[in-house]
This record gives structure tokens, sequence and C-alpha cells, in this order.
């Protein structure tokens, strides 16, 4: 046998045909999750009598021969394995001969490759949301070593207000911490076996998919055989989830890129996490940032390229799903690098704290002294004309707010005084933001203290083993 398929077909198939369908450059990837998959329905196939138990024994047998050979790197492909289904049933039929043609009883390569996506996809999540978790945990240490000190904030690129930096660097905690929810959520819904309903309309053979789900840990079974071999939503929500967690890895990115600068210097790199110039013996370039940030587009283009293909699909599986993978792949390859290689740069980070603090304008101040006259109850809009008005003053005379006398001060408002004098602290400024949410050193204390907790609590295997065993429970009760 050739082809799985051979028998239908009068006339050789022609080799660029083979050439142009195969994918199993890409999908041998699913190898070992293909091999698993197998074994379960393996089992569930004696279970429901389809196979002999000593059937059962032989097939799980070769398929193990099969997965050691593939750890040992010397499975063969051969030039009729269009993809990793059937190299592996090729090879099962080559070491167990006859016995070996009944492992596809009940079962397509439809139903079969979302079974290995949705395997694979369960220990990808997994995987990013450790990655997430070492970032936030590095974020964290790095806020608690400059707990009080002082940045700009910026929006639109040009300084707005005194934060900490503390502040700042617990800002991508949170982003992470939506990116790690969300990843959770999407797995719920990877997490739902599709494994039994053939091509597109199940069998009328007396298999058990409950059986199947049980030895798989899933805790749901897909309901209607036509979604199941189309869909493809858990895969675009997985490439979504990812897409924007390197979105907000390339913005952080972004800002340690330009606090970089020589211009600016807000922060050093470390020699061993940056490159050099072909050319210019001076440059320490820091390439990991720029291409989390160009990896990012990529991903981006991956996402919009799998939405494309989805977009007209007729009901129900079509060859062009079969180009989900490399996406999916590179994309979740993409993400988990990044953050490996992010979080060793965050923790080798300095900031260079005396410059940034020198480098802030008296201007940040603008809108503490525009509440400032609020409490005096001036209205706001109000307020906010009499400040604007002392910037363009101090600008015109090029002076800053710290050199304005009271006099100067009380040109613009009767209403000032000389604990206006109190107010102008870059420190004071940050920490009297006490409002919840907000920068002052009170706030951050707690936020850090909190994170410390959830952070350290946090254990991905105990959730999972959780999960499995709730799912286990829920399916002997249905029985």
């Amino acid at each position: 046998m050739k082809y799985m398929w051979e028998g239908r077909f009068k006339d050789e198939i022609l080799n660029e045909v083979i050439e142009f369908t195969k994918s199993i450059d890409i999908d041998k990837k699913l190898a070992f999750y293909d091999i698993k998959g197998s074994i379960a329905h393996t089992k569930m196939l004696a279970k429901v009598g389809l196979l002999t138990k000593e059937e059962e024994k032989e097939i799980i047998d070769g398929l193990k021969i099969i997965e050691n050979e593939i750890k040992k790197n010397i499975f063969e492909i051969k030039k009729t394995d269009e993809d990793i289904h059937t190299a592996i049933e090729r090879r099962l039929i080559e070491i167990k001969g006859d016995v070996g043609e009944k492992l596809h009883t009940a079962r397509s390569r439809n139903d079969q490759i979302a079974l290995d996506e949705r395997l694979y996809l369960r220990d990808a999540i997994i995987s990013i949301i450790k990655g997430i978790i070492n970032v936030q945990k590095a974020l964290l240490e790095k806020s608690e070593q400059y707990i009080d000190k002082l940045i700009p904030a910026y929006t639109h690129l040009k300084q707005s207000q005194v934060v900490l930096i503390s502040h700042y660097l617990l800002s991508y905690i949170e982003k992470l911490e939506r990116d790690k929810e969300r990843f959770f959520s999407t797995y719920e819904r990877v997490n739902i076996l599709p494994l039994g309903v053939g091509a597109c309309s199940g069998t009328t053979l007396n298999i058990d998919r409950k059986y199947v789900a049980e030895l798989l840990n899933f805790p749901k079974i897909t309901r209607n055989s036509l979604d199941t071999v189309s869909d493809r939503d858990f895969l675009l929500e997985t490439l979504f989830n990812c897409v924007l967690t390197l979105i907000h890895l390339s913005s952080f990115s972004e800002d340690l890129i330009i606090w970089n600068m020589d211009e600016i210097e807000f922060i050093n790199l470390p020699d061993n996490l940056c490159t050099g110039s072909s050319l210019m013996p001076h440059k320490k370039n820091p390439d990991i940032l720029e291409l989390i940030r160009g990896k990012t587009g990529i991903s981006i283009g991956n996402l919009t390229g799998i939405l494309c293909t989805l977009k007209s699909l007729p009901f129900s599986y079509n060859r062009d799903l079969q180009e989900d993978k490399k996406p999916l792949f590179e994309t979740i390859e993409i993400l988990i690098s990044s953050l490996n290689i992010l979080s060793k740069v965050i923790k080798n980070i300095k900031f260079n704290t005396e410059k940034i603090k020198n480098s802030i304008s008296s201007f940040t101040l603008a809108t503490d002294i525009a509440e400032y006259l609020v409490k005096k109850k001036i209205p706001f809009r109000k307020a906010h004309k009499i400040v604007g008005e002392i910037v363009n003053y101090c600008i015109k005379n090029k002076k800053d707010l710290f050199s304005l006398s009271l006099k100067e001060f009380k040109k613009f408002s009767k209403e000032f005084e000389e604990d206006i004098f109190n107010l102008l602290n870059f420190e004071k400024s940050a920490n009297l933001k006490t409002s919840f949410g907000g920068t002052s050193i009170e706030n951050v204390k707690k936020e850090i203290e909190r994170w410390r907790e959830n952070l350290k609590n946090f254990s991905i295997p105990i959730l999972v083993l959780k999960r499995k065993s709730s799912m286990l429970k829920k399916l002997k009760a249905k029985k």
C-alpha cells in the first residue's frame, strides 16, 4: 500500500501532487501526540470488541516501538508519507503486519489532527503560562529593587507626570496577568475531545468516546461531528492570545530600546544580553528587544493568515486547514522564546536613577499645581488655564517651576501661598498619588506584597491535576 486512499484511484498519482499536498515536514512535530492519541484509540477499540486483546497488545507494542524510534531519531520518513498520521500507520504495518491496518478503524485524519492539535496546545499553553509567570516574577523583583525610585511617565512620548519605577514595572505584571487569564480560559475550550466523529458524520461502529476522553484527561467531548472537524476556534483563540501577549512584550521592549538610547540612557543593558556590529567597534545593540518587536509583527501576520484561510471555508473539513500548523507552531515558539529571554533581560537591567531624576521636567508637576488650586476651591477648568499660563510664562522667560517666586505665582492667582513650594518636589508628587491604583509608595508596597503572595502560591501542575481529577469524576458520573 503506497497511500491509504489509493483504492479509489485507477491512475498513478503525480509526484508533484504528492509533494504539493504533503505536510509531514511541519506536522511531524505532533508525532508523540499522534501516538498518544492512537494508543488511547486502540484501547477503546479493544474495550468495545473491535479489536481482540492480543491485537490491542500488538498495536500498542508497535506504537511504542515507533515512539522509541522517533526519540532516537532513527524513524524513517518515506516519500509516500503525506503526513505524520500516515507515516506512523505505515511504519506500524511494517512492524506488525495486517493487525496494523486495524488501527484506523472508526477514525479519520480529520478528527485525528484535531485531537493532535488539542493535545499539543494543552502542553503549549501550560508552557506559555509558566513563561509568563517567570517574566512576572522578574518584574516583581525589579520593582522591589527600585521601589522608591522615580521615572517620568510619558503620554504621546512627552513627559507627563512623575511615577515610581516600581509602579511602571507593576503595570506590565497587570498586563501579563490578563494574558495569563486568557490562556487559562482558552485552555478550557482546547480541552475538549474531538476524536470519534470520523470524517464528518460519526460512525456506525459501537465506539466509546467517553472512555477515550477519560484516558486522555478530557473533561468534555465535542457534540457535533460537522463542527468538530471544521472547528479551529480553539487554535485561533490561542494564536490571538499569543499575539496579544507578544504585543505587550513588544511595547515593553520598545520602552527599553528608547531608554537605552545614547541621548537618554535611562537604563544599562548587560553585555551578555546584547550584540555588536560587524563594522562599528563601539556598538552595543539591544538586538533581543528589537527581535521581540520584529517577531511580534510576524506573529500578527500568522494570525491574520489563518483568519483569512478560515473566513470562507464551506462545511465541513477542507484541506486548507492543513495550513494552520506552521503559523501556529511558529507563533507559539516565538512567544515561549521571547518570554524566556525577556525574563533574563529584566533581571539584569540597571536603571540610571540619578540620570533619570535629573531629566525630569519641572512641568511634570503642573497637574499637581492645578489640583492644589482645586483644593483652594477654584474650578478645575479655571485652574487648568491658570497653570497653563504659568507654564507659558516659564517657557517665555526660560525658567522652570522651581525658580518661580511666590510673587510670580501670585501674578496668576492670589490663592497661591508659601505652601506651594512644599508641593514642588518630585518624590512628594509621586507619593501623594494615594488614590486606589495610583503610584504612591504606599500603594506600590501593597501591590508588591499582593503580587508576591499571588505568584508564590501559584502552581500550574496542581491546578491541572485538580482539573483532571474533577474531569474524571464528572465523566464517571455521566456513565
